[in-house]
């Protein structure tokens, strides 16, 4: 990975960048389909519990969701690089809004059964399979050139409204008649296949390959051979995965900090209000220098946080240390987003961002299983401690892995 800039292009400032029409109908699109899919893990959640009152078929949602992504993740990175990349996010939305459809009719109709709901979430999935890596490998034909890092910035800040307000909307809906949250659904993921269709993206470079396994599996050949983008998505890998102390919020709400369910809900939102903060700041000021340091540095910040949280016993510095852990992840999820697709030839990002997806996947369905191992093994604060530890010893591993990601100086 080169020092100097990737692209030397005058960066533009978040007003311009949203008055560009392109970016302002993606960035709505993928904004009515991040809040539909809020709005879904509510519904679905709390139906399949009223259902069954099982605990275990309300982990088997999550579970039913992910499997379609470790299948179908390197064929929908070859679609995503094979075909019209914003023909195939409309097609996924047109699935989801379907789907939706589908369960606010047996819903309403009082005919829904757990089988039929989980058929829904694996399609669901499914569709999310597909739709993720091709938005992101979208992202960079639309974005103007040299306001890549900008528009990450923004748009991860949409998404961050999104997970804060999504869940609230889609349990207002619910309360009032279950089937009006699905209603809700179909409507936003009709509205963004119609906006997704008015985008106008630069030209696309077509990989015009079969879909043998050498192709389909190019992504892969590519990270193995680019030590910056290995380092990049191996380094989200496992910072997430050491770092999930969001699984043990439960625990921490009633048995350490006392606070009940409220505070729990206040816990729960506060590194997506810190993350949105700080896109906020750096939708204003990219990060132009020492980029790949700063990134580094952030993953550090984000440990340091987790083990601040792990310590308290106040409600007030858990809050805080949950802002500053959500607000040190936007910032390296910004400049690692940034650097993935800069680094990428344009006909393998859907590739690319496909494993990327994955990893991320992976990661957190990961991460909460060992923050719950080794709080059962050890405590749940002692397992908190330890994964915020974990982090930071992974940071500083990477940095003399990688050297040649640490010394990243510009993005754009």
């Amino acid at each position: 990975m080169p020092e100097q800039p990737i692209s030397g292009h005058r960066p533009v400032s978040a007003g311009a960048l949203l008055a560009h029409r392109a970016f302002l109908f993606f960035l709505l699109s993928r904004s009515l389909s991040r809040f539909s899919s809020q709005i879904a893990a509510v519904a679905i959640g709390w139906q399949i519990y009223d259902l069954t009152g099982s605990a275990f078929d309300l982990g088997m949602v999550g579970l039913v969701q992910f499997l379609p992504t470790a299948l179908l993740v390197f064929v929908a990175g070859h679609a995503a690089d094979r075909y019209e990349r914003k023909r195939v996010v409309q097609l996924c939305q047109l699935v989801e809004a379907a789907t939706a459809l589908y369960l606010a009719t047996i819903t309403y109709l009082g005919a829904v059964s757990e089988v039929q709901i989980f058929i829904a979430t694996f399609l669901l999935g499914i569709a999310g399979a597909f739709e993720s890596p091709t938005t992101a490998a979208l992202l960079p034909l639309i974005a103007p050139q040299g306001s890549l890092q900008r528009a990450t910035a923004v748009s991860s800040g949409a998404a961050q409204v999104a997970t804060i307000t999504g869940p609230a909307l889609g349990g207002i809906a619910y309360a009032i008649a279950p089937h009006l949250a699905y209603a809700v659904m179909v409507l936003f993921w009709v509205l963004g296949m119609i906006l997704t269709g008015f985008i106008r993206p630069r030209p696309q470079a077509i990989a015009r390959e079969g879909m043998d396994s050498d192709n389909i599996f190019a992504g892969v050949r590519f990270i193995r051979s680019n030590p910056a983008i290995l380092g990049t998505i191996s380094l989200d890998l496992f910072a997430v995965l050491f770092g999930g102390v969001t699984a043990l919020l439960p625990i921490y709400a009633r048995d350490i900090l006392q606070t009940g369910p409220v505070g729990l809900g206040v816990l729960r939102a506060a590194p997506a209000v810190g993350a949105l903060l700080m896109t906020m700041v750096l939708a204003r000021h990219a990060i132009s220098r020492h980029v790949g340091l700063r990134m580094f540095q952030a993953v550090i910040v984000f440990g340091l946080a987790t083990i601040a949280f792990a310590l308290s016993s106040w409600m007030w510095l858990s809050v805080l240390s949950l802002a500053v852990l959500g607000a040190a992840d936007t910032i390296s999820v910004v400049i690692r987003f940034s650097l993935v697709q800069l680094s990428t030839p344009d006909e393998m990002r859907g590739r690319v961002g496909a494993v990327n997806f994955l990893f991320i996947n992976a990661s957190n369905q990961l991460g909460q299983f060992e923050s719950g191992l080794t709080a059962a093994l050890f405590g749940v604060m002692p397992a908190a401690v330890l994964g915020g530890v974990c982090t930071v010893a992974v940071a500083l591993l990477w940095m003399k892995l990688f050297p040649t990601l640490r010394k990243v100086e510009t993005l754009e």
